[in-house]
C-alpha cells in the first residue's frame, strides 16, 4: 500500500498503510469529486483541505480557547513558580499548577491539540499525492502513471495516466514535487516552490502574532515561548522542501483558516481576556504542632480533696474566740463541719466526702481522763 519501498518492506509501516487505507481512498473519492467539478490539482488539494477543517472545526474552536486560556495564566504561573522555588516545594508547586489549569478549564494538552492534529493530516495527504503521482515501467521501458485511491473510471485518474503522475499547476510547478533539490528544477522553476512555502511560513507566523496580540502581558511573562513560534516557522520550511508541493497547499488553506477561526472568535466575543490577575499569597511554612500541655491538676481547695482528708481550713468565726461550733466545744468533738451547699439546694459536684469515725479506743481514753 505504501510507495515508498523502504516504508513498503516495514511490516510495522506496512501495517500503519493498511489501517489508513480506508481514509486514503474517502480522501481519493473527495479529490476525484472536486477534479471534476473544475479540472485543477491545486483546486481539488484545497477543496479536501477546506473539508477536513470543516470538520474539525469544534476541536479547533475548542483548542484556541486552550491555548489563549494558557496564555492569559502565565503571569500567574510565573509567581506560583516563584513563590514554591526549590525541590522541597515541588510537589505543592504541581498541585497549585494543576489546581490553576482546574479553575480556567483548561490544561496544557489542550493547547497542543492543534499541533498534533494538524501532522496527521499532513502524512495521510503526503502519501495520498506520492499514490496519485504513482508511475510504473512497462516491458517495453515506458512509463506510464498508476495512480492509486482515486476511482480508476474518473477524471483525475484518467488525466493522471496521460501526464504520467504529473500534477501540473499554476507557473509551471509540479505539485506532485517537492522543492528539493533544487537543481532539479532550474532558475526562475524553483521561485514558485519557495514562494508557496514563504506563504505558508508566513501565516503560521501571523497565526501566532495573532494568539499573542490578545494578551501582551502573557506574551512578555515568557520569553522563550515567544522564542519558539518564531522559530517554529522556519522548522516547518524544512519540512516543507521534502515534502510534495501538494501537501504544502493544504498547509496553506488550512492556517489560512485557521486565521479566520480565531478572528471570528475575537471579534464574536467568544474568548475574553482576563480583566485582573490573581493575587498570589507568600509561601505559607510548614511547622510542626506544639507539643501539648501538660494537664494542671486544680487546687487541693476547689477539687474536694482537703475536705476528704480532713484538713479543710476553719471558717470564718471558729476557733478559739469565735464560739462558731453550736456546742461551745468548737472542733473538739472530732467531727469537721459540713461543706456549704449551694443556693439553689443541690448538692454541689465537688461536696466533700463524710469524715472518718473516730476509733472507739481513743474515745475510752478521753472518758477516763474526765473522769
Amino acid at each position: 500500500m505504501l510507495s515508498h519501498p523502504l516504508l513498503a518492506e516495514n511490516s510495522l509501516f506496512k501495517a500503519i498503510g493498511d489501517i489508513f487505507h480506508p481514509l486514503f481512498e474517502l480522501f481519493g473519492w473527495i479529490l476525484a469529486g472536486l477534479y471534476a467539478v473544475w479540472p485543477n490539482y491545486g483546486f481539488a488539494i484545497a477543496g479536501l483541505t477546506v473539508i477536513i477543517m470543516l470538520a474539525l472545526t469544534p476541536v479547533t474552536v475548542k483548542s484556541t480557547k486552550s491555548m489563549l486560556a494558557m496564555q492569559r495564566l502565565q503571569p500567574e504561573m510565573k509567581k506560583l513558580q516563584a513563590k514554591y522555588k526549590g525541590p522541597e516545594n515541588r510537589e505543592m508547586l504541581n498541585q497549585e499548577m494543576m489546581r490553576l489549569y482546574k479553575e480556567n478549564g483548561t490544561s496544557p494538552f489542550g493547547a497542543c491539540l492543534p499541533m498534533f492534529l494538524q501532522m496527521p493530516f499532513l502524512i495521510v495527504l503526503y502519501d495520498l499525492i506520492r499514490g496519485l503521482s504513482n508511475t510504473v515501467t512497462l516491458k517495453n521501458g515506458a512509463v506510464v502513471g498508476a495512480p492509486r485511491y482515486v476511482p480508476t473510471n474518473s477524471q483525475i485518474h484518467q488525466s493522471l495516466v496521460l501526464s504520467k503522475g504529473q500534477m501540473h499547476w499554476w507557473f509551471g510547478m509540479d505539485l506532485s514535487k517537492a522543492p528539493w533539490p533544487f537543481s532539479s528544477h532550474g532558475f526562475p522553476g524553483i521561485l514558485p516552490y519557495l514562494g508557496l512555502i514563504a506563504a505558508a511560513m508566513i501565516l503560521q507566523y501571523y497565526q501566532m502574532r495573532q494568539m499573542n496580540s490578545r494578551n501582551p502581558q502573557a506574551a512578555a511573562a515568557n520569553p522563550q515561548m515567544q522564542s519558539m513560534q518564531k522559530f517554529f516557522p522556519f522548522i516547518f520550511g524544512l519540512i516543507y522542501l521534502k515534502i510534495p508541493a501538494g501537501a504544502t497547499i493544504y498547509m496553506v488553506v488550512s492556517s489560512a483558516m485557521r486565521v479566520g477561526t480565531q478572528e471570528v472568535m475575537f471579534k464574536t466575543g467568544m474568548v475574553t481576556p482576563v480583566v485582573a490577575e490573581r493575587e498570589i499569597g507568600p509561601v505559607k511554612e510548614v511547622r510542626e504542632p506544639p507539643p501539648p500541655k501538660p494537664e494542671t491538676r486544680r487546687s487541693s481547695a476547689t477539687d474536694g480533696t482537703t475536705l476528704a482528708k480532713g484538713t479543710l481550713p476553719p471558717s470564718k468565726g471558729s476557733g478559739a474566740g469565735g464560739g462558731g461550733a453550736t456546742n461551745g466545744k468548737g472542733a473538739s468533738n472530732g467531727r469537721k463541719p459540713a461543706a456549704k451547699r449551694p443556693g439553689n439546694g443541690k448538692a454541689s459536684s465537688e461536696e466533700a466526702a463524710p469524715a472518718p469515725k473516730p476509733h472507739p479506743r481513743s474515745r475510752s481514753k478521753r472518758t477516763r481522763k474526765a473522769r
